[in-house]
């Protein structure tokens, strides 16, 4: 996964109302109880055997390696609360839009006589619901690292750098070399 998808989960994951549980055996349990029972798919989502899943269910393993650990608290975020996430993400994408903080480099295509070279610049944008909507759309469709860059771009440079159209009407935005992004909704 790229950047842009990782925030994305990040934030959704973030409006959460309650705690994760803490034991590795209360996390493999709530993702084996995500997976509808099955131990397998649960392994194969945290790329272990299921020998090793039955054995944290059991309570014979109790403490993971860090990366396994890392891996299964990152899977448990992502089936937590599902309907808070989806209620924050409705929110986000018709009434409060998104909120983008990145470090970048943009690069411009505009009118002759202007500066169009790319260079590192540090944003934090709202961005209205409709971009928001954009990003949550696309990435449930399954869209790439590219297409969700794209959407980004575009709503950076009809907010930020156009001021929502009162100034380079002609400007293209190329939003390229992501050093960080975060988002918040």
């Amino acid at each position: 996964m790229g950047k842009l998808q990782d925030s994305l989960e990040r934030a959704s994951a973030a409006t959460a109302t309650r705690p994760i549980p803490k034991s590795a055996q209360a996390q493999m349990r709530f993702l084996v109880k995500s997976e509808k029972g099955s131990t397998a798919a649960a392994a194969a989502r945290l790329g272990v055997t299921q020998r090793t899943v039955e054995r944290y269910l059991k309570g014979t393993l109790r403490r993971p390696r860090a990366d396994l650990a890392a891996r299964l608290e990152r899977e448990v975020r992502k089936d937590w609360q599902p309907r808070v996430q989806q209620r924050a993400k409705q929110q986000a994408a018709s009434r409060g839009g998104i909120v983008i903080e990145t470090r970048a480099r943009f690069g411009f295509t505009a009118a002759p006589g202007s500066t169009d070279d790319g260079r590192i610049r540090r944003i934090t944008q709202h961005l209205p619901p409709v971009y928001a909507a954009k990003l949550f759309d696309a990435q449930s469709a399954g869209a790439t690292e590219q297409q969700l860059q794209r959407i980004a771009a575009e709503g950076l440079q009809e907010i930020y750098f156009k001021d929502r159209g009162r100034r380079a009407r002609d400007l293209q935005v190329e939003f390229t070399d992501i050093d960080y992004i975060e988002l918040d909704f």
